[in-house]
């Protein structure tokens, strides 16, 4: 099938030598390519300029820009990266914009899939799938909600993402989910769709630092965008039995409590913190009303009346 929507692409990419290459041959196999797309070389110094010029003579389509080296890895900065390539959209006639992390790979009908669930209802504003990391763990979608769409790839119908603002420049991370929910506030849809999936081949979060100091990191994220109290307990307690076992969840709690106690200044409105705690009320609520309803039906009796029923 056909799909109508037009869409363009831009690409972060910080000293990405080790994995850009497979980004780029996601995209260049895809059935359904963007217009455009900008890879945005972020004072990259490790060869990662030159891997992205090897495509560009036999793909017009793809551009490369490089902006200044700058001191650390921040998110901050990957927004500016980001608005760097976005800046390069202008005369483009495109219906949906898409941030792709440049150590991602996926099947050649990805973009088609979200393009095609985009056309099917007006009302999405963001799409994304599953992301599987190198530990062959998919997000769970009890603890992390259907309507989150991970940071690795996202795809915005350009009205909900001129809606928003583009994406915050929060220099201790979060943009994509301040991004996501800003989008429902803002009366859209966003979903992620589990037929497909993104492999992200680089553990989240680990660039730069180690496991446990990634995860507590997370807890200081989810104190920043507001996550109601309850909401992280269950998590941390999900995140117990995950790898690392035990030590995991506790640091994700404790960069959580830390920041709490610390008092930190958060980079999002009241109004932001009160809609996103409220969501997660909700969604506690259908959680356990579903078990509840679960366990009731283990607990009842058999009997030829609910054989038949069920």
């Amino acid at each position: 099938m056909t799909n109508p929507l037009k869409f363009v692409l831009v690409t972060p990419a910080r000293n990405e030598a080790q994995f850009i290459e497979s980004t780029i041959r996601s995209v260049v196999a895809q059935t359904a390519r963007p217009l455009k797309w900008v890879i945005v070389s972020d004072g990259s110094t490790d060869g990662t300029d030159e891997i992205v010029q090897r495509y560009l003579a036999n793909h017009p389509w793809i551009e490369l820009v490089r902006v200044p080296e700058r001191a650390g890895r921040d998110f901050a900065g990957k927004v500016h990266a980001f608005n760097a390539g976005y800046s390069r959209m202008g005369g483009v006639d495109y219906d949906v914009i898409g941030s792709l992390d440049a150590d991602t790979s996926f099947e050649e009908d990805y973009f088609a899939f979200l393009l095609q669930r985009l056309s099917e209802d007006p009302a999405l504003g963001v799409v994304g799938t599953p992301v599987q990391e190198p530990s062959r763990q998919i997000y769970d979608y009890r603890f992390v909600n259907i309507e989150h769409v991970s940071g690795a790839c996202q795809l915005f119908r350009r009205r909900c993402f001129e809606a928003i603002g583009g994406y915050v420049p929060v220099k201790g991370g979060q943009i994509d989910h301040i991004a996501v929910i800003t989008s429902r506030m803002k009366g859209w849809k966003t979903r992620t769709f589990t037929d497909r999936v993104c492999l992200h081949n680089r553990e989240m979060g680990t660039a730069e630092q180690s496991t446990l100091k990634a995860r507590f990191h997370c807890g200081c994220k989810d104190y920043a965008i507001g996550n109601n109290p309850l909401w992280e307990l269950f998590r941390i307690f999900y995140q117990i039995t995950k790898p690392p076992l035990l030590l995991g969840g506790l640091a994700i709690g404790s960069g959580y409590i830390w920041s709490l106690w610390q008092g930190k200044e958060r980079p999002v409105s009241a109004e932001f913190v009160a809609f996103h705690q409220w969501e997660e009320r909700e969604r506690l609520k259908k959680f356990f009303l579903r078990h509840r309803v679960s366990s009731a039906r283990e607990l009842r009796p058999y009997s030829a009346e609910r054989v038949e029923a069920e």
